[in-house]
C-alpha cells in the first residue's frame, strides 16, 4: 500500500502529482504503483515519501492471495562498514502476531530495535545469519550479502515458501520465488522484521570485536569509517576483521609500497 500517515494518500498530493507528470507521459496509476517509479521520484525530486511511509502486511498478504502460506521477509545490514561481517535476517510473521512500532532499523531507536528483537523472538521465526570477512574479500560484498540472505533462509525453523527480498536484486542461487521489494524495510513488516533482526546481531558481532580488538571504536561506529576508526588504522595498523579489499583500508595497506 503506497500511503503516507493518518491514512492520506500521498499519491493525491499535488506535489506527487506534478513530479509524475513531469517524470514521464504515462499513465499517473500505473506509475505510482511502480516501486521504480517511487524510489526515482524520491531521488529525482527530493520528497522524501520515506519518511511518510509505514510498513504494512500488504506485500505478504499479496503473496497469500497467490497461495504462499509462509511469506519471509528478507534484509541485510553492512555491506559499507570498513570491518565486521555483513549480516543476514530472514523473517516470517505471524499475521495474527505482530508486534507493534516495525520499521525501518535505521529509523528506530536503540531500544526500540531491542524490544521489538525481543519480542519477535517470541511471535515470529527468525534466521539470522553472517558472511565473513574472508568471504567478502573471496566473493565480492554484493555476492557475499546475497549468501549471508540464503543462509538466514535456510536457518528458519520451518522453510518459507517464498521471500521478500530487500533491495532490487534477487540472490542468483536463491531456489524459491521471490520478489524485490526497493526500500522494502520501511514498506513491508516482514522486511523490517528482518532489518531489525539483522542490525541487532551484527552489532553484537561487533561490540564483541571491539573488546578483542580496542582503540577503533567499533562499539559506536560498528566497523564503518568514523574519524576514530580512520586515525585508528593509522595508528594501530588493519586487524584481520578489515575488510583489505575496501579502498581505504587497501590504501592504508599498500601507502608505503
Amino acid at each position: 500500500m503506497l500511503s503516507g500517515g493518518e491514512g492520506r494518500d500521498v499519491r493525491a498530493s499535488l506535489p506527487f502529482l506534478c513530479a509524475v507528470d513531469i517524470f514521464c507521459d504515462c499513465d499517473i496509476a500505473v506509475f505510482a504503483r511502480s516501486q521504480f517509479a517511487w524510489a526515482g521520484l524520491e531521488l529525482w525530486c527530493g520528497l522524501g515519501f520515506s519518511r511518510v511511509m509505514k510498513p504494512d502486511f500488504e506485500f505478504e498478504r499479496a503473496a497469500h492471495a497467490r497461495g504462499f502460506e509462509r511469506v519471509a521477509g528478507v534484509d541485510e545490514v553492512g555491506r559499507g562498514p570498513l570491518a565486521g561481517p555483513v549480516t543476514a535476517a530472514a523473517v516470517v510473521l505471524d499475521p495474527d502476531r505482530i508486534p507493534e512500532g516495525l520499521n525501518d532499523s535505521k529509523k528506530l531507536s536503540k531500544p526500540a530495535r531491542e524490544r521489538l528483537y525481543e519480542e519477535l523472538l517470541q511471535v515470529a521465526d527468525v534466521s539470522v545469519a553472517h558472511a565473513s570477512v574472508e568471504e567478502i574479500e573471496e566473493l565480492n560484498i554484493l555476492r557475499a550479502s546475497h549468501l549471508a540472505m540464503l543462509r538466514a533462509l535456510e536457518g528458519l525453523k520451518i522453510p518459507a515458501d517464498y521471500a521478500l527480498i530487500d533491495g532490487n536484486m534477487i540472490p542468483r542461487d536463491l531456489t524459491l520465488p521471490a520478489e524485490t521489494v526497493i526500500k522494502g524495510d520501511a514498506r513491508s513488516q516482514s522486511i523490517s522484521a528482518a532489518s531489525i533482526a539483522a542490525k541487532i546481531c551484527r552489532d553484537c558481532v561487533m561490540l564483541s570485536l571491539a573488546q578483542q580488538h580496542p582503540g577503533y571504536g567499533w562499539e559506536t561506529n560498528m566497523g564503518y569509517g568514523s574519524k576514530k576508526h580512520m586515525e585508528a588504522l593509522q595508528k594501530i595498523g588493519v586487524t584481520p576483521h578489515h575488510r583489505r579489499l575496501f579502498k581505504p583500508v587497501h590504501n592504508m595497506l599498500y601507502q608505503d609500497k
